[in-house]
C-alpha cells in the first residue's frame, strides 16, 4: 500500500525495490530475533540511495495499533544500511514499548518511510500554507534539542497545520507554539510510505 510518493522518477522507488526493503526488515528483525547475523543487504539501487528511513511496526487486526517506531533522519548512511539498523531498533528500543518477541513477529505489519532531503522552512511561510497536510513531514530543532513527526502523522490524527506543528514541538520537549520562536528551525521533508 503506497500513501505518499517522493517527486522524481529517478529518487521513485519501484514496486520491487519496496518489497526487497520491507523484506530486508523483517528479515533483519528474525536475525536479531534469533540470535543470527544479520541479513545481506539486497543488491538494489535504493539500497545504496543516502537517505533517512523510519520503520514502523503495527499490530494485525483493525486498529492496526502501533507497536514499534524508529527512524533516522539523516541521509548520511545507504538507505538499506539504515533500513537494517531502524527495523531492529523499532522491535527492540522504542522506549514506548516492550521488546517485541519471537512469537509476536509474525502478527505485526512492517511499515517503511524513506524520507526525501530535509529542507527549512521559515515560521512565517509555516503561517502561509508552505506546510501541507498528508504531504509533509515535519522536524523541530531548538539547540540539542529536537522531534519529529511523518506526514502520515496529521492525517491520521486530524491535525490541522498549527496543531501538527505543536504535537512536534511536544514530542521534541518543547512548548506549544515554539516553532513561532527564532531560536527554533523547522523543516518539511515527503516520504515514500509503503506497507506489508
Amino acid at each position: 500500500m503506497e500513501r505518499n510518493t517522493i517527486a522524481g522518477p529517478e529518487d521513485t522507488l519501484t514496486a520491487a525495490e519496496r518489497q526487497a526493503l520491507l523484506a530486508l526488515a523483517r528479515c533483519a528483525i528474525e536475525a536479531m530475533l534469533a540470535g543470527r547475523p544479520e541479513p545481506r543487504i539486497p543488491s538494489i539501487r535504493a539500497a545504496a540511495w543516502r537517505r533517512g528511513a523510519f520503520v514502523s511496526l503495527h499490530e494485525h487486526g483493525e486498529s492496526g495499533d502501533l507497536r514499534g517506531c524508529i527512524g533516522h533522519v539523516s541521509d548520511d548512511r545507504p538507505l538499506g544500511e539504515v533500513i537494517r539498523q531502524v527495523a531492529v531498533s523499532a522491535a527492540q528500543s522504542d522506549p514506548r514499548f516492550p521488546p517485541v518477541t519471537r512469537d509476536e513477529l509474525p502478527e505485526l505489519r512492517i511499515e517503511i518511510s524513506v524520507l526525501s532531503a530535509l529542507g527549512r522552512v521559515p515560521a512565517s511561510d509555516l503561517s502561509r500554507g508552505a506546510l501541507v497536510i498528508g504531504r509533509d513531514g515535519v522536524l523541530v530543532r531548538s539547540g540539542r534539542t529536537q522531534g519529529v513527526l511523518l506526514p502520515q502523522v496529521a492525517a491520521e490524527h486530524g491535525f490541522g497545520p498549527e496543531a501538527f506543528l505543536d504535537a512536534v514541538c511536544r514530542k521534541a520537549g518543547l512548548a506549544p507554539g515554539s516553532w513561532r520562536e527564532p531560536e527554533t528551525q523547522v523543516f518539511t521533508f515527503t516520504a515514500d510510505v509503503f506497507v506489508e
